[in-house]
């Protein structure tokens, strides 16, 4: 059954503003252009769209497919009924990240101080070199940000020089692979109402209140139950009141120890909103599509579009700058 969102909704009862969906408009991925999936790993294809369905074919990781429709999964009582319908059957889309293909003109004027990139391609490499025969950094996916500080023009091909404050050094990347975003993008949105937001880690929810009222109500995903102490149960995720206390329009995240079993590198890391001293952040996700249940080792993922709302309407105001921008900000409260 192909829905729309309107329908979604309706069916699962959570229409006039409830929903606990991914933030995306799923109506609007499908508007007007091509929508695509990339299998972040290797993903099923069902005969119908359940778990309990016959399997079909399966698509490596790294593959990027044409999405049909979203569809309606069978299971009612499970966290995340959204699943993608493809030519010969029907994909959940936990695993599968939603991108397009938007190649985009090139720029050999780039700002003192460097302005904000956005990648509009499944993926992209980034290079030691501004060439392709140099050394791969590191893949860029879909919605991911990064910082552009020069451009330059080789053999034809204008490649964009990226700077990475975890690596301190720089990186090269196609230019016809990168948006560069304006600053009217991160205009503050409604910058002088009392704003709060909720987090919910058993019900794996993320609300955002304006002078009361709910004006954002999605599913996330936080860090895993760890263990209970005096009857608490204990998240990844610190509950409690904080503040956002610091952004960044950018981040590579990476974990410290090699050689862990849950050792992350993460580069390209989009709207980052931190409220916790030692790194808890809300953020841009794009290495899952599976909110609704947790997956991080601490932070509260989001979709990258869903984060970047998150960014400009939080406080302190967002800045265009490769710096962070500080200040005591919305209240998060965890609970």
């Amino acid at each position: 059954m192909y829905i729309s969102r309107r329908t979604f909704l309706k069916f699962t009862g959570l229409a006039a503003g409830a929903a606990f969906l991914p933030a995306n408009p799923p109506d609007e991925w499908l508007a007007h252009e091509q929508l695509f999936g990339r299998a972040i790993k290797l993903v099923n294809v069902y005969a119908r769209p359940s778990v309990d369905a016959d399997r079909g074919r399966k698509i490596p990781g790294e593959s990027v497919f044409p999405i049909v429709a979203q569809v309606l999964g069978e299971d009612p009582q499970h966290y995340n009924r959204l699943w993608y319908r493809v030519a010969d059957g029907f994909v959940y889309s936990g695993q599968v990240q939603p991108v397009r293909w938007h190649w985009q003109p090139a720029s050999l004027v780039i700002p003192k101080g460097g302005l904000l990139g956005e990648i509009t391609l499944p993926y992209t490499t980034a290079r030691t070199g501004p060439y392709d025969d140099w050394n791969a950094l590191y893949r860029l996916y879909y919605s991911t940000t990064v910082w552009i500080i020069n451009a330059r023009q080789v053999d034809g091909e204008v490649w964009y020089q990226l700077f990475d404050e975890r690596l301190q050094r720089d990186g090269w990347v196609r230019a016809e692979h990168v948006r560069l975003v304006p600053g009217d993008e991160l205009t503050p949105l409604a910058p002088n109402a009392d704003k709060r937001i909720e987090v919910n880690l058993e019900k794996q929810t993320f609300e955002c209140f304006e002078d009361g009222r709910r004006v954002l109500a999605t599913l996330c995903s936080t860090g895993p139950y760890l263990r209970t102490e005096n009857g608490q149960r204990i998240f990844g995720t610190p509950s409690g009141e904080h503040n956002i206390n610091r952004k960044r329009l950018t981040r590579h995240m990476a974990g410290d120890d090699f050689a862990a079993e849950d050792f992350f590198d993460l580069p390209g890391v989009p709207w980052v909103s931190y409220f916790h001293w030692w790194g808890v952040s809300i953020h841009g996700t794009y290495w899952h599509n599976d909110y609704g249940k947790p997956h991080s080792h601490g932070c509260v993922n989001l979709t990258a579009t869903c984060a970047k709302w998150v960014y400009r309407w939080t406080m302190p105001k967002p800045v265009l700058s490769d710096r962070q921008v500080e200040g005591q900000g919305t209240q998060v409260v965890v609970y």
